[in-house]
């Protein structure tokens, strides 16, 4: 008995110290508010987490800047996995109530996520973007169509809606 307490002791001791150093050593997360992630240029795409292929992110890019152009709707796109630039996403892009900020992240169950502006509610109610988001963002289309579909098509399907005045609901859906 007298062997069994310094034994289990120092077996306590040891791992208490062990999960000490692998907290202290841990490097704090920038995610928060992180602009040194944010290009120099203008861009409407920030793929941090290379979801999508240069001639991709290109063409997307151009679609986007003249979707805008005609319609006045804002949409972006920030892929991430570990880094992010957080919040100043907000004012590198000057979101506003007319904006959409497609967030692509794998880290989670479903790799969509979206930040709506106000005015966009009329036109595609909050059970439009749950939708898009189970359709497009779901583990089994990403895994079947890759996370580069995925982004596309909701952008598409986004597009399409507010080209013709709204939808209830993501056209193709039963």
């Amino acid at each position: 008995m007298s062997q069994f307490f310094p034994r289990k002791f120092l077996a306590s001791a040891a791992a208490f110290f062990l999960a000490l150093s692998v907290w202290a050593i841990a490097q704090p997360v920038l995610a928060f508010n992180n602009p040194d992630l944010l290009p120099s240029t203008p861009t409407p795409i920030i793929d941090l987490a290379k979801a999508l292929t240069d001639i991709e992110e290109q063409g997307l890019a151009k679609n986007l800047t003249e979707f805008e152009a005609e319609t006045g709707w804002k949409l972006r796109v920030l892929t991430q996995y570990d880094r992010t630039p957080g919040l100043a996403v907000k004012s590198y892009w000057g979101l506003d109530q007319k904006s959409v900020l497609l967030v692509a992240d794998p880290r989670g169950g479903n790799l969509l996520n979206f930040n709506v502006g106000d005015s966009l509610y009329p036109l595609l109610p909050r059970t439009f973007w749950v939708e898009l988001q189970t359709r497009y963002g779901n583990q089994f289309f990403v895994r079947d169509n890759g996370e580069d579909r995925s982004i596309i098509e909701s952008l598409e399907s986004i597009e399409g809606c507010l080209r013709q005045g709204g939808c209830r609901v993501v056209p193709g859906l039963p």
